[in-house]
């Protein structure tokens, strides 16, 4: 698989969207949200959900600006932050399940279950927009490429 790869500028945008998203969700993971967050961590893990909350946020930072500055890495941090995607994904529903509320608009079942059809467009995101997906179809013996 190529580790890196010609993007289109709309890639580049959106990719860029989806770094600063994860910088600044990382960001309210170790502030203002971090209540919040406890909300989504599943009784069944066997650590504390602060530092369950307080890890996943430097994990979604780091991945936000590998995502916008690893040039050269970058179909990898596309299919690293699909992964934790897929990761934190039980978390989610455990939280529709459990009933339980955060960040003032899950609030109610019905927020909570659209909410988990929002998961599987993310990690599209980070797939398509680091060129992972296209990465990943590319036989090894063409030569790689990359853009801006």
């Amino acid at each position: 698989m190529k580790t890196h790869i010609k993007t289109t500028l709309v890639q580049n945008i959106f990719r860029i969207l989806l770094a600063l998203f994860m910088v600044y969700a990382g960001f309210s993971h170790l502030t203002f949200s971090r209540l919040d967050f406890q909300a989504q961590v599943p009784d069944w893990v066997p650590l504390s959900k602060d530092l369950v909350v307080i890890l996943s946020g430097i994990v979604e930072m780091m991945l936000g600006l590998g995502l916008a500055l690893w040039k050269n890495q970058r179909v990898g941090f596309g299919w690293v932050l699909a992964l934790f995607f897929i990761l934190v994904f039980p978390g989610n529903i455990a939280q529709y399940l459990d009933g339980k509320d955060a960040f003032g608009a899950l609030d109610s079942d019905r927020s909570r279950l659209i909410r988990l059809f929002f998961q599987p467009v993310l990690i599209v995101w980070a797939l398509w927009s680091a060129g992972s997906w296209k990465a990943w179809r590319i036989p090894n013996n063409e030569k790689p490429t990359s853009h801006g």
